[in-house]
């Protein structure tokens, strides 16, 4: 899988290392630092994804992706403090976002994903799968081998964010800030209750694996 990234980062040393990481993975990359140069870029060559940061000047990110109107697939940059801008991110059309700092193979995971589910021609907000198991976000529902699932709220928001990003491996922080809403977790064992629940509804433990020290992944 490769083609073309519009990348658009203000920041230097940000935009310089994730273009690296986008090239050393085969990728072609067009790197600009403004709203306005990036519409500029859409137009003029065919891009497969943009990586898309929201506090640039002038034109912010926000503005960015509602002009892009789904013609690619959005992967936001944000701060960690920025949940609002996150929040409207998703709901004019990006498909993910990633919070700063943030690993450069984690990025590069992330565009693979959604890039893959774009290509599959599935819709990126609605379904999704990995081997046996499919998840209806619009429906709530977990189907293994076309039989339902009955899991919790949280379990299936869990489930669905691991799906959704396979196969990156996601932090326990990211999953506390992003399922749970705990910006600052401290100490909880929450994630890894809930992974074992989910384990063990699913029948399936080798779907869902540790990565000692960094957090989990879904794999099919």
């Amino acid at each position: 899988m490769s083609g073309t990234i519009l990348l658009v980062e203000d920041e230097h040393n940000i935009g310089a290392l994730v273009r690296t990481y986008l090239q050393r993975d085969g990728f072609d990359v067009i790197w600009v630092r403004t709203g306005e140069d990036a519409l500029t870029e859409l137009v003029r060559h065919p891009i497969a994804l943009m990586v898309l940061d929201i506090g640039l000047p002038r034109m912010n990110g926000l503005e960015v992706c509602r002009r892009v109107d789904g013609r690619v697939p959005v992967i936001m940059l944000t701060a960690r403090d920025e949940e609002a801008d996150r929040v409207a991110g998703l709901e004019i059309g990006a498909d993910d976002y990633i919070a700063k700092p943030f690993s450069p193979r984690e990025l590069v995971a992330r565009v693979r994903a959604v890039l893959r589910r774009a290509r599959n021609g599935k819709p990126v907000a609605d379904l999704l799968e990995l081997g046996p198991v499919r998840v209806s976000l619009p429906a709530r529902e977990v189907h293994l081998d076309g039989a339902e699932i009955e899991l919790t709220p949280k379990e299936f928001d869990l489930l669905a964010y691991l799906v959704q990003h396979a196969p990156a491996v996601v932090s326990r922080d990211d999953l506390l800030e992003r399922v749970w809403g705990f910006i600052y977790p401290g100490e909880t064992r929450t994630v890894e209750v809930h992974v074992a629940q989910l384990r063990k509804k699913l029948g399936v433990p080798e779907l869902i694996r540790t990565v000692r020290g960094v957090g989990y992944k879904a794999v099919a």
